[in-house]
């Protein structure tokens, strides 16, 4: 394997492309490549507010759009031998399955699921310091890196946001996709954008 530099990646699980992304993440990793990988929470629903409107996490109409990011972030913290699990439920009961996620019911029924205790996790998000966490990541990847979209792959100074097609087919896929693009990241800062005119179906 590829030396790998010490990585954040972005996530949200309104976003497909975080979904294809984030599989081939957590596929490579399970392959154990040795890496050291923060996942970082960024919520679009912050971008896509109305003008005017209040942020996203503090607003009380939007007690539970975040629920499902504010439970991935306690699972990170607290039961980090679970996130993997919980992390690639959640995209898969957004994407796969059709679930909102935007009720208590509907991320206790994926927190189950995936082998984690929802009353343990909803406990800590009400407490509230995923919200808490969630703003202020929101603020340091916008503030330090200009990040507007997810998954955003960053590196030191350099942040590189990147759209995956097609889910790993293999272990191996995983770490190859993911060595590509941090490897591209940091070896060529003098590509800014490379984007298909097409893609073959």
């Amino acid at each position: 394997m590829k030396h790998v530099p010490a990585f954040e990646v972005s996530y949200d699980y309104l976003c497909p492309f975080a979904h294809i992304g984030h599989e081939h993440l957590v596929e490579a990793l399970r392959a154990e490549p040795g890496w050291d990988v923060t996942f970082t929470p960024w919520t679009l629903r912050q971008v896509h507010k109305d003008e005017g409107a209040p942020d996203v996490w503090d607003d009380p109409a939007k007690r539970d759009d975040l629920l499902a990011m504010e439970a991935s972030l306690v699972v990170r913290d607290k039961w980090p031998e679970q996130f993997f699990d919980v992390h690639l439920a959640l995209f898969r009961a957004r994407h796969d399955r059709g679930i909102r996620l935007s009720t208590r019911d509907e991320v206790a029924g994926v927190l189950v699921e995936a082998g984690a205790d929802p009353d343990a996790v909803f406990e800590l998000v009400d407490a509230g310091a995923p919200r808490k966490q969630l703003a202020a990541s929101w603020h340091r990847l916008v503030d330090d890196h200009a990040h507007f979209g997810v998954p955003t792959f960053v590196v030191g100074d350099e942040a590189v946001f990147v759209r995956l097609m097609a889910r790993p087919t293999s272990p191996s896929d995983a770490v190859g996709a993911i060595e590509s693009i941090v490897g591209a990241l940091v070896d060529d800062t003098r590509l800014n954008e490379f984007k298909r005119t097409k893609l073959a179906r």
